[in-house]
């Protein structure tokens, strides 16, 4: 599934216009992206959160020019599902 098949799914349970889903669907996901940016995790009862996990320094291989390489510590972003949506799922 698509966002463009998101909104028009949004758009025909509610019976509003695709742009103004658009629009929402937009700002939803530019906060969660402003959330983790301000390293502040979202959480979504009955859905999930949106979280950082933290990963450590590593050393790597450049295998192209024979050398090591060391990765820093960084966050990324992930997706944690809430046991009810789950359960939902694996059924």
């Amino acid at each position: 599934m698509t966002k463009a098949d998101i909104v028009a799914e949004i758009s025909r349970k509610t019976g509003l216009d695709k742009t103004s889903v658009l629009i929402t669907v937009e700002a939803f996901m530019d906060s969660v992206k402003e959330s983790l940016e301000k390293q502040e995790n979202v959480y979504l009862r009955g859905f999930g959160s949106f979280i950082l996990k933290k990963r450590a320094q590593k050393t790597a291989r450049n295998i192209s020019k024979r050398e090591t390489i060391i990765i820093p510590e960084h966050n990324i972003p992930a997706f944690k599902p809430a046991k009810t949506f789950m359960a939902m799922v694996k059924d």
